[in-house]
Formats: structure tokens, sequence, C-alpha cells
């Protein structure tokens, strides 16, 4: 069974870097480039136009940043993945493009491997972080985890999978490391944006960090 190749838009002011990009990306047969943009201005219009199911985007860019073009992305085309590709691995980024809508955020110096994974991962509903960006999000939170009061009225397996799901596991990998079946993760994960009242994975990761869930091991 053949499956439909990942439509990916690739967004970034650099030609060289977007030529770079489009040079490691091209070989995988599950991803098609199927345009670029050098700002987001420009992406918001080629997103409308071209359908991606991915938008890979820079932050710093003129005309309109990648902060601002994921929050608006968000708002015409919410069916679109946003992952961030950023050279920087500054915290507080990384919290503000969470916000903005952002699925997922990798550095420029990972390997075509790991960004494929993340494109691939993103498309699938989950959320991604590269090692280092991953390192910088989550050093901080090395006090317990929140009390149950704290975090409403989740269960403790469902803040197992909160955990995972905001370290950027998708629902396979969940069930594999907690021996459940697929269809149980989906039903956690349901029960816990019901319960949060939170209905995007930007939201529960941001939820799971701002309740010191998530711990590196």
């Amino acid at each position: 069974m053949s499956l439909k190749p990942i439509k990916v838009l690739l967004v970034d002011d650099h030609p060289l870097v977007l030529d770079g990009i489009r040079a490691r990306l091209e070989d995988e047969g599950g991803i098609d480039v199927v345009g670029d943009a050098c700002n987001g201005q420009d992406a918001l219009e080629k997103a409308q136009s071209l359908s991606p199911d991915v938008v890979l985007m820079d932050v710093s860019m003129p005309v309109m940043n990648g902060f601002d073009a994921t929050r608006k992305l968000r708002e015409c085309c919410p069916q679109v993945r946003v992952l961030i590709l950023s050279m920087h691995d500054n915290r507080e980024y990384i919290l503000q493009l969470i916000q903005s809508g952002a699925a997922g955020y990798i550095l420029k110096d990972v390997s075509s491997e790991e960004m494929v994974k993340a494109i691939e991962t993103v498309n699938q509903g989950g959320t991604y972080f590269s090692s280092g960006a991953s390192q910088t999000l989550f050093a901080r939170f090395d006090e317990p985890a929140a009390s149950a009061q704290d975090t409403g009225v989740l269960t403790r397996r469902e803040l197992t999978v909160l955990k995972l799901l905001a370290e950027g596991r998708n629902n396979k990998e969940i069930a594999r490391e907690l021996d459940i079946s697929v269809r149980t993760v989906e039903t956690h994960r349901q029960n816990i944006k019901s319960k949060l009242n939170i209905q995007t994975a930007a939201g529960l990761v941001r939820y799971a960090i701002e309740h010191n869930l998530v711990q590196l091991s």
C-alpha cells in the first residue's frame, strides 16, 4: 500500500539555506517539497495556494517573522502543521512559538534523518523537539511534578500519557512504551483534552511545561 507523500513548504529568507534543505529532502520518497517562501507573508500566501501538510518555518525573517506567520497560519490554515527550523536554542523563543501554534521545533544542525522524523511526527498530529531544543526547553524542570490538585482531574495514567506527548512521542510510540493499544492511547488523549479543555497538541505541550510535568532523564 502506497501512502501519499507529505507536502512540505519551506520558509527561510536565505536562498542557500532553502537550497540546502530542499537537497536534503528531495531524495525522501515520502516527502514532496511543494514550494518555498522567503518570509512569513510569502509563506501565508503560498500555504493558501499550495495546501501543504507541513510548513518548515524559520523564525528571523523580514516582512513577517516566524512568530507572526505561525499565528496567522493557525487562523487561516488550521489544518497545516508548522515545524520551526531555527538556529536559536533560546527557551523563550521556543515557548513563544509553541504559544503561537507551532507543533515542533528543531535546530538547523539536525541530521537529515531527524528532520524527516520531525516532519513525519508533526504531520501525524504529534509534537517534536530536537534534542538540543528539548534540553533548552526542559532543563529547568528539575522540581517534582505537580500534584493531582495542580493538574485538575487527570489520572496517573493520563499524566503519564501527557508527559510523553509533551516530549514529542506519537500515539504508536506511547502505546509501545506503556504496553497498551494505540486506541487506548487515543482515548486517554481525548480524555486529557476534554478534562483540560485544550484541543491542540501545542496547547497540551504548553500545559505540561507550565505545570512542570516534563522532565528529561
